[in-house]
């Protein structure tokens, strides 16, 4: 076990561990701290605590020293400077005529780097502009292409829900989402519908699907055969939010009536082991095939 405090240098980053190197520190602190990049500024979020040795990306570096009124305003000069840096590049880019566009830049702390981050639809060949803003910053310049989504986090703007967007606020790393989920949670498939500011599914679909999941598991599938209290039926619908199975039964007189159970007050009539792994096969097919469906309509 190791102490370790947990250190995040972008709104809504990773967070990276580092030793406090006995440093009174807690949570909002800002700190100098050695990275593989040169020397950051970061800020506290996870205050002084014991993890196991696996948890550790080895070699743990350690905090170098609180922030100082010095460091604060060589902060402050830097984000000036890279406002001024997004402008001279957009104007090298224009010169050199590329098809990209340019998103954000950041220098390191110690001004060693100057890191600028684009999209592009694919590869670009931007040795001439990195040549041309060498001269002009004269340090290590470094265009790194992202996606999208990384786009949407860094930029950020209001989801449909009227709230800032989950992953510049509080989501650390994307989490993987797929159509599946939206079919689940009984979602419009229309792409407009389920997509978030970046053009991809949403990230909050990931949010209820283990509630979702761990309901459904004790729900029959619509259309199988169940024994209620009130005798044998069909299954017609499941609502998982009230816990809910509806189901049609045929009274004597040969009338129809739709009632509702609770999971525990059903069986599952005729399972039959086979038919249910082809039923789940046929699902799965489904939804790879919704899936390519989905990212194709994306794409356009």
């Amino acid at each position: 076990m190791q102490i370790v405090v947990g250190v995040r240098f972008k709104r809504a980053g990773k967070i990276y561990y580092f030793d406090p190197n006995d440093i009174d520190l807690k949570p909002g602190d800002h700190v100098i701290v050695e990275t593989a990049r040169g020397i950051e500024y970061g800020e506290i979020v996870v205050p002084p605590k014991q993890v196991p040795d696996e948890d550790i990306v080895p070699p743990l570096k350690k905090v170098i020293r609180k922030a100082t009124e010095e460091d604060e305003q060589k902060v402050k000069e830097n984000r000036e400077k890279e406002s001024r840096a997004f402008d001279i590049c957009l104007k090298e880019i224009a010169k050199h005529n590329l098809p990209m566009k340019l998103v954000g830049v950041e220098y390191t702390f110690d001004n060693n780097k100057l890191i600028f981050y684009f999209t592009a639809e694919g590869r670009v060949d931007f040795r001439e502009l990195v040549r041309d803003l060498a001269a002009i910053f004269k340090t290590r310049i470094e265009l790194r292409q992202i996606g999208v989504r990384d786009e949407a986090k860094m930029i950020g703007g209001l989801g449909p829900c009227g709230r800032n967007i989950c992953c510049c606020t509080f989501l650390g790393d994307f989490q993987p989402v797929s159509i599946r989920m939206a079919k689940e949670q009984k979602l419009s498939l229309n792409p407009a519908k389920i997509s978030g500011v970046c053009g991809r599914l949403m990230c909050c679909l990931k949010f209820e699907q283990d509630f979702y999941e761990n309901v459904l598991k004790r729900m029959p599938k619509v259309n199988k055969e169940v024994l209620t209290p009130d005798g044998k039926g069909i299954v017609v619908d499941v609502n998982v939010l009230s816990e809910k199975v509806r189901v049609k039964l045929i009274q004597e007189d040969g009338t129809v009536e739709v009632r509702e159970y609770s999971p525990d007050e059903v069986e599952l009539l005729n399972k039959d082991q086979s038919d249910e792994d082809r039923e789940e096969i046929g699902e799965m097919q489904e939804d790879l095939s919704m899936d390519e469906e989905m990212r194709s309509l994306l794409d356009e």
